[in-house]
């Protein structure tokens, strides 16, 4: 099996970013979020807090606003993928394999669709339910270890293809390791 971090490794982008700014468009009242946003992932992309640090800060905000705005995000979702599948790297079409997973912190009501439109049939995303603004479990450093082990408890992951150090837990149950920066993938273990 191969697994795959998506945002930057085969995906050319930051998908959550670009998502944002695009709902932004659609609800300006997004906006008042933003800040607060910006300081916690700052944080947290640092590695100054973890998961369950970075939910308890900001999942309040994050439920406050699904529940009382309750947004139909379905349309946008497609209507994102059908501008930005072409966004996928090639190098991702010629090694596919049909047992890869993807795993990744993005919330799973993003990656859903993609994965459907390009074949992948096992992936671990972060749990949002956007009926609540509830996530139940992040999928981010340490914590993609136990999803995946959760997932797939006796598979062993022959590559492991990421584009950040932040993924290093990961690294030990890989054969090999791959980091990948724009089109460049380099082995590193």
């Amino acid at each position: 099996m191969n697994v795959f971090d998506f945002d930057e490794t085969i995906y050319d982008g930051e998908r959550s970013v670009q998502f944002m700014l695009r709902y932004i468009r659609e609800d300006p009242s997004v906006m008042r979020y933003v800040p607060d946003l910006i300081k916690v992932m700052g944080r947290y992309y640092r590695g100054e807090m973890h998961a369950e640090d970075f939910m308890r800060v900001y999942g309040p905000l994050l439920r406050d606003y699904f529940t009382r705005k309750k947004p139909d995000l379905t349309p946008l979702v497609t209507e994102f993928w059908n501008k930005r599948e072409h966004r996928i790297k090639p190098f991702y079409r010629r090694i596919q394999r049909s047992d890869d997973v993807i795993i990744t912190a993005s919330p799973i009501f993003l990656m859903e669709d993609i994965c459907k439109r390009i074949g992948v049939k096992r992936y671990i995303a972060t749990d949002f339910d956007i009926r609540t603004g509830e996530v139940h479990s992040a999928c981010y450093r340490d914590n993609k270890v136990n999803l995946f082990r959760a997932a797939f408890p006796d598979e062993e992951i022959d590559d492991f293809y990421t584009d950040s150090v932040n993924d290093e837990f990961l690294f030990p149950l890989a054969k090999r390791v791959f980091m990948v920066k724009g089109h460049e993938i380099k082995q590193v273990k």
